[in-house]
Formats: structure tokens, C-alpha cells, sequence
């Protein structure tokens, strides 16, 4: 029996303990302890500022901050660019370019530039929306005219 992390005093510890009986199984057990005592902690001894570095006698604190920045992967829009090249094609070309953007910005991506994945991206967002905006608009006036025209022929 080899134990990995022995008990070495009267402080309650956890403890690994492996167990070779047969050379083809490896057994292991993890015994949870019901109290912990904390290891002694050493409290950091903060100098004050004494002048700018590099003058003799002068300390400085240097201090450390760690950012991780989590960035969202760029958006190319691929879906939207084709509903408004399905939609806005037979009246303007706007959908056909953000389709166009959109598979740039997908192949950005893919080779592993970001940047100008980003920037197509945004590009194809731009053109979604104006295509968008368009459709709508002329729609609503098609629905428009065709009431209008029903309510004169209704008359």
C-alpha cells in the first residue's frame, strides 16, 4: 500500500491513499476529514514609496494585476444575410453584398483573423440593417396601396 499524502501529525488532513493488489487495477480512495486547520499564513510587508526607482536607498512596490478577458467570437451574420438576399433581391442588391461580407467575415474567421472578421462582420450588419429597414418599408407600402386600391374598388 503507497500512500501519496500521508498523515504526519495530530492535524485532521485528507488522504490519498493508493492501493496496488493487482497489477492490472489501481484502486483509490479519498477520505474526507471533517475539520481543517489552515496553514500559517505569513502577513506581505508593505513598504511605503521612498522616491523614484533607480535613486539609491529608494524601494519600490511593484504591484501585478492579471486581466483574462474573455472575447465573444466575431459575429458574421450569415443567416440574417441570406433571409434579406431572399428577400430584398428582386428590388435592391443590398441583401447580395451583406451575403457577399458575411462569407468574408466567416472565412476571417476561419483563417484566424479577428480583426478583420470584426470588421466584415460589422460591415454585413450595416447592409442587413439597411435591407432590412427597406423590405419593410416597401412592404408597408404595398400593404397600403393594396388597401387603398380595395377601398375604392369597394365603393
Amino acid at each position: 500500500m503507497t500512500d501519496m499524502f500521508r498523515d504526519t501529525g495530530t492535524e485532521d488532513r485528507v488522504v490519498f491513499v493508493e492501493s496496488e493488489e493487482r497489477d492490472d487495477e489501481l484502486q483509490t480512495e479519498l477520505r474526507p476529514v471533517t475539520a481543517m486547520k489552515p496553514p500559517a499564513y505569513v502577513p506581505v510587508q508593505v513598504r511605503a514609496y521612498d522616491g523614484p526607482s533607480g535613486q539609491p536607498g529608494g524601494s519600490v512596490l511593484v504591484q501585478h494585476t492579471t486581466v483574462n478577458v474573455i472575447t465573444e467570437p466575431p459575429k458574421d451574420h450569415f443567416i440574417w444575410s441570406l433571409l434579406c438576399f431572399l428577400y430584398s433581391y428582386p428590388w435592391c442588391c443590398l441583401g447580395l453584398a451583406a451575403l457577399i461580407y458575411s462569407i468574408k467575415a466567416r472565412d476571417r474567421k476561419v483563417a484566424g483573423d479577428l480583426e478583420g472578421a470584426r470588421h466584415y462582420g460589422a460591415t454585413a450588419r450595416q447592409l442587413n440593417i439597411t435591407s432590412t429597414v427597406l423590405v419593410a418599408l416597401g412592404l408597408l407600402i404595398f400593404i397600403i396601396m393594396i388597401a387603398v386600391v380595395f377601398a375604392r374598388i369597394s365603393r
